[in-house]
């Protein structure tokens, strides 16, 4: 199982900043994902509040273990979430981080994240299409592990 964990004004895309981050609803997308991914369950969480994130986070690392992995998109809190950092630090789970937009092309307190350091990787700026290959990623890092090539 591969859970992707969105964070704050996240359950707005579709409709926020579509100049920015498209004009597709994260739901039609994972719909999509679902299917093309068809022999990997994939958990979806969202939330706006930074503690839900850590304890989804906790609870994915702790007491999940079919979790193989997680595709998290920390939204803002990755430029200043130290406690997010600090879950994503705790669990032994690899955490590929997500950003849709380039953060590197934006406002510059947006160019450095906090909690990629405790990431497998970073993908920025491919749209929607960071989520695919987080899990393209993830699902041949599970497969490595297991001896499988």
């Amino acid at each position: 199982m591969i859970c992707i964990i969105n964070g704050p004004n996240l359950n707005l895309l579709g409709k926020r900043q579509p100049e920015i981050y498209g004009s597709r609803s994260f739901e039609s997308f994972l719909e999509e994902l679902r299917r093309e991914f068809h022999d990997t369950e994939i958990e979806y969480f969202q939330s706006n509040h930074e503690g839900e994130i850590i304890d989804k986070l906790h609870k994915l690392g702790y007491e999940t273990p079919e979790c193989s992995g997680i595709v998290m998109n920390p939204g803002a809190f990755a430029h200043y979430s130290y406690a997010i950092a600090d879950a994503v630090a705790s669990i032994n789970t690899p955490v590929v981080e997500v950003h849709i937009s380039n953060i590197h092309a934006r406002d510059e307190f947006r160019h450095k994240s906090v909690t990629a350091p405790y990431c497998k990787g970073m993908l920025t700026g491919f749209g929607l299409q960071g989520y695919r290959l987080a899990i393209i990623s993830l699902n041949q890092t599970t497969s490595d592990s297991n001896g499988n090539s």
